[in-house]
């Protein structure tokens, strides 16, 4: 089992920055393919960012190239997002998730089996 507790949310201005973290326990997750999703209000989970188990390929969505750079350390057995260039829209709890020897299909929510409960990006404009 794994289980994953992200931090780092909070209230930023239009324009700010926040890294997220997500630390893992119950086993290293070197060899999982780990992920970034947000959900909004009354809106389905979104993808946001996306890294492969092996190789260490990164995958964005879209609206968050150039402005979200998504990280892992596997020493410290914990995923990143720092974000930057924050937009209102991008207020939303966002949820990090983790598959083992994931490296397809990152950006569905079900290619993931553990979840974390969620830290809230609040953006005021």
């Amino acid at each position: 089992q794994v289980q994953l507790v992200e931090s780092g949310g909070g209230l930023v201005q239009a324009g700010g920055s926040l890294r997220l973290s997500c630390e893992a326990s119950g086993r290293a997750v070197s060899d999982f393919g780990l992920g970034w999703f947000r959900q909004a209000p009354e809106k389905e989970r979104e993808f946001v960012a996306a890294i492969a188990y092996s190789g260490g390929s990164t995958y964005y969505a879209d609206s968050m190239k150039g402005r979200f750079t998504i990280s892992r350390n596997n020493a410290k057995n914990t995923l990143y997002l720092q974000m930057s260039d924050l937009k209102p829209e991008d207020a939303a709890v966002y949820y990090c998730a983790a598959d083992r020897y994931r490296n397809g299909l990152l950006g569905r929510p079900r290619s993931y089996r553990y979840w974390g409960q969620g830290t809230q990006v609040t953006v005021s404009s």
